[in-house]
């Protein structure tokens, strides 16, 4: 008998090719290499043989239409060059790809026409869901996900969005601590050293550290740059411990700007911190802890940050099973069949209709862990970590 031709060399063996070479249908290879699926003994025997065979792995891609878990998750992502978005992003990616998920990353700080092909591409994919890693990506992307019926999961996001959702900082929580730091320290003036970027995380810092400062009765100054980077610090340091009279604490909004103004304020100004002014930062970024800055601040939750992503996305999972998947035989038989040809004539014929999972307002509050190190003076009421 003749034996049926493999692939050639010049392409990767498909479902095709060892349904020929195992001498069964294609629908019986999609079956053998399906969890749960109905198939006899012999046939998955003959079918892991011939993909043994012609080095035949399955295209979780094209699975990837029928199984939620196989489809691509798609993250939307700014600024990784700083140190936050690093992090998370790591965490992110690690706990997603532990979890057995393809991860598509979309760098919107490109050129906005190539970012939005980019998202375009991962609707094509149908990603399973899209996840905003911060207040920076463009509430049009944001919006094209939702129309497409993505699942979205927003991270330091606003609150006025429904059907998504939303994982956030306790940042009131965060923010009366940071004061009573200063409280502990014995600061009754405070600088609050922001950004005119006015994304919502640092826009919910501010407006809860005002707010906590206002009720302590302390006397508070407020000043921004235009970003949050290492150079925003040194502007800072540079325009307020000029000044003749300086506050006993600047609450720096990020770890990065709280960095350029302990640089500038100890090598140009000669201040000691923690003894001639105090100084607190935010997001627990590597260099907080380095000897150089050892900054008291407070750690963003990036593992748990991850771990409820993955919640999110694992607690409604659902198959869609439509016409091209069916025809591609990534279909679940529905039937116990002991025999080759029933089984066959279950997967090719039966058509089960998808379910959609309607959508929920899922809104999670994290809280940021204070790190007590050395550029806040401490008390003896401080708690030490």
């Amino acid at each position: 008998m003749h034996k049926p031709k493999g692939p050639s060399k010049s392409r990767a063996a498909s479902a095709a090719d060892v349904a020929r070479l195992a001498g069964v249908s294609r629908s019986a290879v999609s079956r053998t290499f399906t969890d749960g699926a109905s198939v006899s003994t012999k046939t998955r025997e003959k079918v892991l043989a011939a993909a043994e065979e012609l080095n035949y792995h399955v295209n979780h891609l094209a699975r990837g239409l029928s199984q939620e878990k196989s489809r691509p998750v798609c993250l939307l992502a700014a600024n990784l060059d700083k140190p936050y978005h690093n992090l998370l992003l790591d965490a992110l990616t690690r706990q997603l790809q532990a979890d057995g998920r393809m991860v598509m990353v979309i760098n919107v700080s490109a050129d906005p026409t190539s970012a939005g092909e980019a998202l375009n591409r991962a609707l094509h994919y149908r990603a399973a869901a899209s996840i905003v890693m911060s207040g920076t990506p463009p509430e049009e992307m944001v919006q094209s996900c939702i129309k497409a019926g993505q699942k979205v999961i927003l991270i330091n996001r606003h609150n006025d969005l429904q059907d998504v959702h939303h994982i956030q900082i306790d940042y009131a929580q965060a923010m009366q601590e940071a004061v009573e730091f200063f409280v502990q320290a014995g600061c009754q003036t405070l600088t609050l050293v922001s950004s005119s970027k006015g994304t919502p995380s640092l826009v919910a810092r501010e407006r809860f550290f005002i707010r906590s400062a206002q009720e302590r009765g302390l006397q508070l100054t407020i000043w921004r740059g235009e970003n949050t980077n290492y150079e925003d610090g040194q502007l800072a340091a540079t325009t307020l411990l000029s000044k003749p009279t300086r506050d006993d604490g600047y609450f720096c909004i990020t770890d990065l700007v709280a960095c350029g103004f302990i640089d500038t304020a100890t090598h140009e100004y000669h201040v000691d911190i923690p003894n001639d002014l105090c100084v607190l930062g935010f997001d627990d970024i590597p260099q907080a802890s380095w000897k150089g800055y050892n900054l008291t601040t407070f750690a963003q939750p990036y593992n748990a940050i991850a771990e409820r992503v993955t919640d999110i996305l694992n607690c409604d999972q659902v198959d869609l099973l439509d016409q091209e998947t069916i025809q591609d035989g990534y279909q679940k038989s529905s039937q116990d069949g002991n025999q080759e040809s029933n089984e066959e004539s279950s997967t090719d014929t039966e058509h089960q209709n998808h379910t959609q999972t309607e959508k929920r307002d899922l809104r999670s509050k994290l809280q940021a862990i204070p790190k007590w190190r050395r550029t806040v003076r401490s008390t003896e009421s401080t708690l030490e970590q």
